[in-house]
């Protein structure tokens, strides 16, 4: 069955690497915290499904966020995951532009961002230098700014496809991330003339992107069978997936820490009417509420 989780794989005696990521339960939590409208929560659905598939390509320690800033209604989208496998993300949006823009009709990656940039962002932690990549959102879909990136940046052959399915009465949100990457050529790799080596991968290419979507996103079919239909006559080797989870990394001492890095004066004009500053937690929708005694602990600890 469909369940939240990445699994690696290798075809062509491990000549291309890929992975897929299917997403239901967990998506679900996720977005059922915001009131998006659907065309939103669809895009900030793929973003996520194509972080966690990007993250897995990885080696890294500590979290991985894909960035979309753009010039559309919708401004801003932010998903990150981290090498443990927790998830979250969230979406900015101009309600009225979104309206007054038709978004949504087609082609939601243009209509919604319009001009912008994609990036990538791994940190793994105060010690160690943040690793940055950026792209210029291309096409019409996301994943074409990612394979994008590869091809100019990392000079790796990448192909992406991305499938997206909104709730119903019997399910909730879903959505599948395909990659595959062509391996450069080392002393381990496997012998293939120059012209074997280019049909590999455009078989590999055409088979990945024969997957339909509803195969892509049916809860019945596990990822192994998904890519055994693809891949079963490329020499498919999978490897053990790994389980993706929402979860979200704010906490009070977080914000509390958030908070000290204003000047108190500034603090206090967000005051509500009991004298207290609630900070709403944008990812997870969680707030956090401090009453004078608390925001005189966070100012004098």
């Amino acid at each position: 069955m469909m369940n939240d989780s990445t699994t690696p794989f290798l075809i062509d005696a491990g000549s291309i690497r890929g992975r897929v990521v299917r997403l239901d339960a967990q998506l679900h939590t996720l977005l059922a915290r915001h009131s998006y409208p659907p065309v939103v929560a669809g895009l900030l659905a793929e973003t996520l499904a194509l972080a966690a598939v990007l993250a897995g390509a990885l080696k890294f320690k500590g979290v991985f966020t894909l960035q979309i800033q753009a010039k559309g209604p919708v401004s801003l989208i932010v998903a990150d995951v981290t090498s443990e496998g927790g998830l979250r993300g969230y979406a900015r949006f101009d309600a009225d532009r979104l309206a007054d823009d038709g978004a949504g009709e087609i082609d939601p990656v243009r209509r919604c961002l319009g001009s912008g940039f994609l990036a990538f962002t791994v940190d793994q932690g105060p010690d160690t230098d943040r690793y940055q990549g950026i792209v210029e959102l291309t096409g019409d879909r996301l994943e074409d700014s990612a394979a994008q990136y590869f091809k100019q940046s990392e000079q790796l052959a990448t192909a992406l496809k991305l499938a997206v399915q909104p709730p119903c009465e019997t399910q909730g949100w879903r959505a599948t991330a395909l990659m595959i990457q062509r391996m450069p050529l080392g002393p381990n790799s496997p012998i293939l003339t120059a012209e074997e080596a280019d049909e590999a991968w455009n078989r590999a290419v055409i088979l990945m992107n024969s997957a339909k979507d509803e195969e892509m996103l049916d809860p019945a079919l596990p990822s192994a069978q998904l890519l055994h239909r693809l891949y079963h006559g490329e020499g498919l080797q999978w490897l053990e997936p790994r389980p993706l989870r929402a979860a979200c990394r704010c906490s009070a001492e977080r914000v509390a820490g958030t908070l000290r890095s204003f000047p108190r004066a500034e603090i206090a004009a967000l005051k509500d009417d009991t004298g207290s500053v609630v900070v709403v937690c944008e990812f997870c929708k969680a707030d956090y509420r401090f009453g004078p005694s608390e925001l005189d602990a966070v100012y004098d600890p």
